[in-house]
């Protein structure tokens, strides 16, 4: 008899403490971050110890406070849904390694213990914020002073007169989608949306169409973008047409592109065909491209900084379009807060007299205006040797 009550005194001891334990066990496991010896580097990346941070996130910890003051109210969820137990610091440090390094939703989930669904639907909610709240810092100029700014930066840093800006596509990789045959397949072999971007001389992106087909070529993009749409209608206040130094003919500022483009009295291209060395023309398309790589500078940028663009992207087409939106906005951002740059302040010539000047509208006349400065006075010491 005393046998039994031993026995059975002892087992009720073990059921109580597996009850008390499962009891206390935590119900919500994805509030549990940054604890095991798995998650040691994001212990040293939020705590800023050994300047990890900056490698960890792409962005400085001053920067990520900054954004998580402005972005918290839009991420912070007040809702009975368990993913409104994971705070908001958390949702933009998930999402800033996500952009970061491309990481799977699987490597992330290990690394935050956080579930994949939670991660799937934090990733794409705080790119959707992100672009909210940065949304003024991707804008075009909206008067003519602001344009001259732009064009006087662009010739004090690059060499090229009359210059607002630059335009390019970037193919962003995606996984190909159901039923969507060769519509997003492009002459590179492979699934991809475009970034279209006007670019200034300073890196920054002024304006962006994200999610075109990959089938569909920069120039037909830009025809079908809300950019030409508002160069056709005259609607962006560009300065009126002024005469480069030591010159008597009026042309327009303008815009320069590639030779997927077509000549504009706003768009420059390179002149076609092949060229002997020291010719106008070659000389001409030397300080087009040497400028025009801002364009492609920014993009460079932009994937070496968020290498989520360097990976293919398994998502929607609407989700994939929020990715690379955030990603520019972010680039901004960040490029704005390291350090404000005084655009040149070049004297402009708004009250230049224009009577008795002609004013060039026929592209090809633009064009050769321009070829003509740069191979008198407008040369450069160097140029020469590349062209």
């Amino acid at each position: 008899m005393d046998e039994d009550k031993v026995i059975a005194s002892a087992a009720f001891i073990v059921m109580h403490e597996l009850l008390n334990k499962k009891k206390n066990k935590r119900r919500i496991w994805t509030r549990q971050i940054f604890k095991t010896k798995s998650t040691l580097l994001c212990d040293l990346a939020l705590e800023n110890r050994s300047g990890q941070f900056q490698q960890f996130f792409r962005i400085s910890s001053e920067d990520f406070e900054i954004l998580l003051n402005i972005i918290s109210p839009k991420i912070q969820k007040r809702d009975t849904n368990y993913r409104s137990c994971i705070p908001a610091k958390e949702r933009l440090a998930v999402t800033l390694r996500f952009l970061a390094t491309g990481d799977s939703y699987t490597s992330l989930s290990y690394l935050f213990k956080i579930s994949k669904q939670s991660i799937s639907c934090i990733v794409i909610d705080v790119c959707q914020a992100l672009i909210e709240v940065l949304h003024g810092y991707v804008k075009m100029p909206s008067n003519a002073e602001e344009w001259i700014l732009h064009a006087n930066n662009f010739e004090q840093l690059w060499n090229f007169p009359h210059c607002l800006g630059a335009i390019d596509g970037k193919h962003i990789m995606i996984q190909a989608h159901a039923n969507s045959g060769s519509e997003y397949y492009n002459y590179k072999s492979f699934f991809s949306i475009v970034l279209f971007a006007f670019v200034d001389a300073n890196y920054n992106f002024i304006f962006t169409d994200v999610g075109c087909q990959g089938r569909i070529s920069d120039g037909g993009i830009f025809k079908n973008s809300l950019l030409w749409k508002k160069i056709e209608r005259q609607e962006l206040n560009f300065p009126k047409p002024i005469p480069l130094p030591n010159h008597d003919k009026c042309i327009p500022y303008v815009i320069l592109g590639d030779e997927a483009f077509s000549l504009h009295e706003n768009i420059m291209k390179p002149y076609s065909g092949l060229h002997s060395k020291g010719s106008t023309e070659r000389i001409f398309n030397y300080r087009l491209s040497r400028a025009r790589r801002v364009v492609e500078n920014a993009f460079g940028i932009l994937s070496s900084v968020f290498r989520v663009l360097r990976k293919p992207l398994i998502l929607e087409l609407s989700k994939a379009t929020h990715v690379v939106l955030a990603t520019v906005y972010l680039h901004n951002f960040l490029r704005r807060s390291k350090s404000l740059k005084q655009l040149c302040t070049i004297e402009t010539a708004f009250s230049h007299e224009e009577n008795g000047q002609q004013e060039l509208t026929n592209p090809a006349d633009i064009r050769q205006e321009l070829a003509s400065y740069f191979v008198n006075e407008g040369r450069v010491s160097w140029q020469n040797d590349y062209a």
